[in-house]
């Protein structure tokens, strides 16, 4: 999704107007984040098994990103997975296997990666869905790993969540977008750039 200004509301409801199949769902209260579950990768093991029997094939990558892919790292409970398949603009080879494996198409962002966000109710996992080959998809599993491997970057995101968490979003994409500095930082340490 297209970056604004994450104090700027009427644009975040513009933005999110364009990509997402309904009303784009308000937040109800401030951002929980929990200590981190050692139960979260098990999780994603249930999801990938399902994804896997609901497309066989066709999953050209299915990795386990997001901060519940970090061990240690406080995170929101909803496990961030990243799908590839062979064309991601094409959804009818695979987004009604993924719906009736119980999987709902939420977001839906063709010029960005051409990308398509479904969930699971209640907002269990937030699967991601590219092309193969996709570079937000090489970005996300570095960054990762990247997380996995440096603590000091890892306690770093973790203080920038909690004290982003603490204000009051209207959006959860504020918030998301809100963490891109930090982001983007650590990536270039993860890069070798910085």
């Amino acid at each position: 999704m297209g970056q604004s200004d994450p104090d700027d509301v009427a644009a975040y409801q513009q933005l999110l107007a364009e990509v997402t199949l309904g009303d784009p769902a308000r937040l109800s209260g401030p951002i929980t984040l929990c200590a981190y579950d050692p139960a979260w990768p098990g999780a994603y093991r249930r999801h990938a098994a399902r994804i896997r029997a609901a497309l066989g094939t066709r999953v050209a990558r299915l990795e386990h990103v997001g901060s519940t892919s970090v061990p240690g790292l406080a995170a929101k409970p909803i496990i961030d997975v990243v799908l590839e398949v062979p064309d991601a603009a094409d959804e009818r080879s695979y987004l009604a296997d993924l719906e009736a494996a119980g999987y709902t198409l939420t977001i839906r962002e063709p010029d960005w990666f051409q990308h398509r966000l479904l969930s699971e109710p209640p907002a269990g996992v937030n699967l991601h869905v590219f092309s193969a080959g996709c570079a937000e998809t090489i970005r996300m599993v570095r960054f990762r790993d990247w997380l996995r491997s440096d603590a000091a970057d890892r306690d770093l995101y973790a203080r920038t969540k909690r004290e982003l968490a603490s204000r009051r979003w209207t959006y959860m994409q504020q918030y998301a977008d809100a963490k891109s500095e930090v982001v983007l930082a650590i990536m270039a340490r993860a890069l070798g750039e910085a």
